[in-house]
């Protein structure tokens, strides 16, 4: 039988895990602040550094955040938070690897249409009311690009929300943010406000008639036609 050397763990690893046994035991509760770093030193018998570095991985796993004069503290878990530990590692990902901006169209495109089929089953009067309002304000910003990307986002993200799927706000979110790099020049496109325009309306209508299968393919052919200008504009991940 073979032999595979155990590996020597480092001190923080120690105390990362320790530290992660105390709170999935309940004992210090989301919202808790962590014991300072010279009470930790002392209990663990371990120095200053060996406290830091793991306090240092354990917010980069999103469980606890650093304030700068202020112990430590465990985060409040919520959809928003895993999303936007996400969204790092994803844009980075897209940076290096630009190719991988395909998927993410692909994934967009699964993901809003099956969300606006929810939200045409479970939208109710003042959903479709504030969703209006939402392609109101997109409407009055045409000439205003920075606002008009705003609103646009804005009109996505009431779609999000009328979902009742909590989940579906904070991937949408992280979407806009992965894809940001490339949105300014999509909608700089000749002539693209206006058809975004007539096509977030097409959506909205066919929400506000609880018509699912309507909603979804005004979102699909939406995003097809996003993707499309996406193949047409310079790479710009590189730059």
């Amino acid at each position: 039988m073979s032999q595979e050397p155990i590996a020597r763990r480092k001190l923080y690893q120690e105390v990362q895990e320790r530290l992660l046994l105390r709170i999935h035991a309940g004992e210090i509760q989301p919202g808790d602040q962590l014991p300072s770093e010279r009470e930790l030193m002392e209990f663990y018998g371990v120095g200053r550094v060996a406290v830091r570095e793991a306090l240092q991985e354990l917010a980069r796993s999103g469980i606890v955040e650093i304030s700068h004069g202020e112990r430590a503290r465990v985060v409040v878990p919520t959809a928003h938070l895993l999303i936007r530990q996400m969204a790092e590692g994803t844009r980075h990902l897209l940076r290096m690897q630009p190719q991988m901006l395909d998927h993410l169209k692909e994934a967009r495109l699964f993901l809003e249409t099956g969300m606006v089929r929810l939200a045409a089953e479970r939208a109710t009067p003042a959903d479709v009311a504030l969703l209006r309002e939402c392609w109101q304000h997109h409407q009055d910003a045409i000439q205003d690009l920075t606002h008009f990307i705003e609103r646009d986002m804005q009109f996505h993200r009431e779609i999000a929300r009328i979902s009742g799927n909590p989940i579906f706000p904070a991937i949408v979110e992280a979407m806009f943010g992965w894809a940001n790099e490339h949105y300014r020049s999509i909608v700089r496109a000749p002539g693209a406000e206006a058809v975004t325009l007539a096509e977030h309306e097409r959506i909205l209508r066919a929400i506000e008639q609880r018509n699912p299968d309507a909603a979804e393919q005004a979102m699909r052919d939406h995003l097809t036609r996003v993707n499309e200008f996406y193949r047409h504009i310079p790479e710009v991940l590189k730059t």
